[in-house]
This record gives C-alpha cells, structure tokens and sequence, in this order.
C-alpha cells in the first residue's frame, strides 16, 4: 500500500507550531529531524492504524511509545476513561481506583509490595533514587551508556532516546554537581560492572532490564544476575527502569521474564493505558520510608489521576496468557518477516515480546556503540520510504517498535511488503 502523503496541512499546521512550541513538538522525536523529513500531525487513531490531517493511512508502530498494548481507542479502554470523566477529573484526594491499581500491580510485579504513583516516568524515576540515596545513605548512582531514564538532571549523562538520536551528548542547564555522582559503564561489560562496583561507593545501580533507549538491546547471558549480584556484594540498591518493559514483555515484566528481582522497579506506559501516569514499587520497608509513612518526601496533584488509573486497569485487566502468547507470536512474525524482507542486506532485526528494533548495522548490537555505529543516514531513508508506504515506524535508530495487540497477520504482512520495498530504495 503506497500512501498519497499529501501533506498541505501538516505542513500548515507545522509552520504554526514553529511560532508556538519549540522545534514545533512537545516531546524531540517527534519533529522526526533525524530522518530527515518535517513532522506528520496525527487526527485519530483506530486499533494499529493511525490517521493524519491529510488523510493519508498508516500502520502504527509507534502506538504512543509504548502504552498502546491494545492499539488505539480500545472499546474497553474508551469506555473506562469516560465513565471515571463523567465522576469527575480529579479530585486531590484518595480514590478506590488508585487502590484497585496498586493491587493488581502488586500481584503481578513479583518484587513490588507496595506502590506510589506519578504522572509521568521522569518523576518516578527521580522518585525511586531519592529513596534509594536516603536508605543507602549515599549519593552515587551507577547508569549504562545509552540508557534513558526521563530527563532527570543526574542521568542526562550518554543518555540514549531523544539524546541520542539528536546526538546531544548530556543538555545545557545541568550543573555539574549533578551529573557527579553518576557513573557510567557501558551496557553488557560485566568487567565494567565489577569494577565500577569496586572502586564507587553506589546508592543504586539503575538500567533497563532490557535497554530499550539505544534500540533494543536485551541482557547478555548473566548480565542481569551480575547486577543482583553486584548490588547485593556492595550495599547498593539494584533499580529496574520497567517502563517499557513492564506488563509488555510479561505479565511482570522482565523481571518475571528473568527471574531477577530488583530492590525498586520503576513503571510507566502500559501502567496508565495511553493517560499520563507512572509508578515506582517494591517491598514494604523500603517504600513506607515515603511521606506520609517515613521522611523521604515526594507529591503529586495529579498522581493517581483517575482518568489515568481507570485506563490502566481496564489495559491490565485484558493483559491475560492468551493475550501475551498472542503478543508474542505476533512480534515473532513481523521480526522473521522484517528479517526475509532484509535478505542479505547488512541490518540486524532484534525482538522480545512486544518490542522490536530493525539495526542498520553488519554486526550484531550489543551496547550503545555498537548501536551508535549504526547506518544512520540509510536508516533515515528506509524509514521515510516505510512512511510513503504507510508504515509508521519510530522515527529514529535509537527507539523500539511497539508491536500491540491490535497488529493483525494482514498488518504485519503490509508491514513486511512495504519494508522490502523501502530496502531496496534505501540501501
């Protein structure tokens, strides 16, 4: 399927945000500079398929960044959200729905007893540190090249995501003093680890189970029960950015899917189902050191939204076996497809349930150099053929695919034409 991509309005509509919003987006990636082309404006979204201003029809990968396991405007979903709206917006106070979700994370999550919740992955990323510095009593927290974990002052430090892709390597306005108490080693270097570990005194070692920032990249044979290992040995927290990850690859994230449990895990996306909202979790005697219960402080006006709570259960509650075989067979399929498309053209196409990254590299990607080494001027190009085909693909090297639910086999195998095609053209 060959899209139109008239774009007159898209292109109005882009020159009134250059006047209003930075860049004309709220959020970098989106302004799509990286591959070379102007911003598609989106009008509505229906299961995997996204539909722009100007008509134009498109295979939808990028489902949000994540939270659309469901794909777009699931009935269920739709139906919660406005039930909780018509009760009202938020009230700044307790709410059964807050309570609901705090029980079925905790079932699921096999390391979080208790929950508190944000609006957003930034705030519990910070969140989750600060109480790891306060029940560690130290300051020094151990990060990976190429990881993002929301644009927390101390971690914008070789950080992947937005970072990465318009190669800025840390962002003006960050003191110095903040990004000193962070080490850095790169992803999947055990030795890297052992001696960082060694020679820092760590309140936490943080990473993505599977680093999804530099395109996805999963853990090395042992690399996980390394940083179990290592935090244990050390006295350090071991911090798990689930916010990909959680409730995409597993009912409990990689966590379940690994068996290696962290002290904190850190929740986002699938967690509010499209809404604004994010948590951070673990065992009871860490997580009552948060105000009210203990001293270490941190709020929210909006954390717990019950807009965003009601979308959250209702896209956990469909979250059953069946529904992850089915994720799972569905990403399968696309990779293995993506992979024939390919043929013997130097890409890599890497894949876990619900996620998917299509490297432009001869080698295998194991860490963020390798990841950074990447073809990026043929990704670009392969991307803008994908979009002129109807396929909407994350726009830069350096983020996952969202493979969701809604993906149909007629989706992938447009999918999978319209990325032969886009190959030929672009390498």
């Amino acid at each position: 399927m060959t899209v139109s991509l008239t774009d007159a309005r898209s292109t109005e509509l882009y020159a009134r945000a250059l006047q209003r919003l930075p860049g004309g987006v709220n959020s970098p990636v989106r302004a799509m500079r990286s591959i070379g082309r102007d911003p598609v404006f989106v009008e509505r979204g229906s299961g995997a398929e996204l539909f722009d201003v100007d008509g134009n029809r498109y295979v939808d990968y990028v489902c949000s960044w994540g939270p659309l396991i469901h794909g777009h405007a699931h009935p269920e979903v739709v139906a919660a959200v406005i039930a909780a709206a018509e009760g009202g917006t938020s009230f700044g106070a307790p709410t059964p729905g807050e309570v609901e979700l705090a029980d079925e994370v905790a079932r699921r999550m096999p390391s979080v007893e208790m929950v508190r919740m944000t609006s957003s992955g930034t705030e519990a990323t910070m969140s989750a540190l600060r109480l790891a510095r306060a029940a560690t009593g130290r300051e020094k927290v151990l990060k990976f090249a190429g990881a993002y974990h929301g644009h927390v002052d101390g971690l914008l430090a070789q950080a992947g995501s937005g970072l990465a892709t318009a190669a800025i390597p840390a962002s003006p306005g960050v003191p110095a003093a903040a990004t000193a108490a962070t080490v850095i080693v790169p992803w999947n270097d055990h030795e890297a680890v052992v001696k960082a570990t060694q020679e820092h005194e760590l309140a936490a070692i943080i990473a993505e189970p599977f680093a999804a920032n530099m395109g996805l990249v999963p853990p090395a044979d042992g690399f996980l029960e390394l940083l179990r290992e290592r935090a244990s040995a050390t006295g350090a927290l071991l911090v798990f950015d689930e916010v990909i990850t959680g409730f995409r690859l597993a009912p409990g994230g990689a966590q379940e899917l690994t068996g290696v449990l962290p002290d904190l895990t850190v929740m986002g996306k699938v967690i509010g189902g499209g809404l604004p909202a994010a948590a951070y979790g673990g065992p009871r005697e860490l997580m009552e050191r948060i105000a009210p219960a203990g001293d270490v402080y941190q709020a929210g006006t909006l954390s717990g939204n019950p807009l965003a709570v009601a979308a959250g259960l209702a896209t956990l509650r469909m979250l059953d076996d069946n529904a992850y075989a089915c994720l799972a067979g569905r990403t399968a399929s696309l990779a293995a497809g993506l992979r024939e498309a390919a043929a013997d053209l130097p890409v890599q196409v890497v894949c876990a349930t619900g996620l998917l990254t299509v490297f432009f590299s001869e080698e295998p990607v194991t860490d963020y150099a390798a990841a950074a080494a990447c073809d990026l001027e043929a990704f670009g190009a392969w991307c803008r053929h994908l979009l002129a085909r109807g396929v909407y693909a994350p726009p830069s090297q350096f983020e996952a695919w969202f493979p969701s639910l809604a993906h149909s086999p007629e989706h992938v195998e447009r999918t999978v034409e319209a990325a032969a095609a886009a190959f030929r053209e672009a390498l």
